[in-house]
């Protein structure tokens, strides 16, 4: 049994795809469809259910998977093993990221990495589905760290380092009644119309828990992704925005408030699997992002 037919059938489970997993892997999707049905002949168990438009684990796939992953699992411990006493770590690191990071210099710290690594191939992806979207791969193996926002407790199967914060504020239009304000109370906000991202990002998470707690209704007509934007479309009359401080600038046409009577806080924290060990180049990361982003 090779590790390449392991790994190529893990990847295919994780991504329900073989072209996703080709693309994951660099390879080409019929390298990865031989390398599958070479492990089910010598399993002699069909492992993949395969239709037009998914795939699916079978009973026997769903009893090798874990296997698998404990055999690539103690294979790349093994590889770093023998790199680290050549003095140098290799492989792949798959690096998860907010499309707004702010509080953290991101490509310094991967840059800084890369120095250090430069034998780890960094491979750096934003999920279209916020923080859920990263802890949800991490959950899976398409990641192996992430950096989130997600308030409370940390997921299950998740632990989450705190690396910084930032105080939400509430944006508007001039002219809108708020606007000359300095601070509004939450229960001011009843339905009015907001700008917020969708469910699943930590901005979202956060505005919606705090209007929960306090027993305020409202409503979210626009959906953003790109948190940068967030005051455009409040200076264009759009809505108003809940945001983090640190996106805010001072820019023509809104006005920032605070906002009391609510626990609005954007945190902003490290993720990593509790169900696996972490390999040496991502417990390298790990430790680099704790040593800059620690207090001075």
């Amino acid at each position: 049994m090779e590790l390449r037919h392991l790994e190529y059938f893990a990847a295919v489970a994780q991504e329900r795809s073989f072209t996703r997993a080709a693309a994951r892997l660099n390879t080409v999707q019929s390298n990865v469809s031989a390398a599958v049905r070479s492990l089910e002949r010598e399993l002699g168990a069909a492992l993949l259910e395969r239709t037009s438009r998914t795939v699916s684990l079978t009973d026997a796939g769903a009893a090798l998977l874990p296997r698998a992953h404990a055999v690539l699992d103690a294979a790349r411990d093994a590889r770093d093993a023998v790199s680290q006493v050549r003095g140098g770590l290799r492989g792949t690191l798959r690096v998860g990221t907010l499309t707004s990071v702010g509080l953290v210099d991101l490509p310094e710290l991967l840059g800084r990495f890369h120095r250090q690594h430069p034998g780890v191939r960094l491979q750096v992806s934003v999920a279209p589905s916020g923080s859920g979207g990263l802890v949800e791969a991490l959950r899976e193996r398409r990641l192996d760290v992430a950096l989130v926002s997600v308030p409370g407790p940390a997921p299950a199967g998740i632990r989450l380092t705190r690396l910084a914060e930032s105080v939400i504020d509430l944006v508007v239009p001039d002219g809108h009644r708020l606007a000359d304000r300095e601070e509004v109370h939450i229960g001011d906000l009843a339905d009015l119309e907001f700008i917020d991202f969708p469910v699943g990002y930590g901005n979202r998470t956060v505005a919606d828990r705090a209007f929960a707690a306090a027993s305020v209704a409202r409503r979210v007509g626009i959906e953003i992704t790109d948190i940068a934007t967030g005051a455009d479309f409040v200076r264009h009359g759009l809505g108003i925005a809940l945001l983090p401080r640190f996106v805010i600038a001072e820019r023509p046409g809104t006005r920032r408030l605070t906002v009391t009577g609510a626990d609005l806080t954007w945190p902003l924290s490290l993720a990593v699997p509790t169900n696996r060990p972490l390999g040496a180049a991502a417990r390298a990361l790990r430790d680099l992002i704790a040593q800059r982003t620690a207090p001075a």
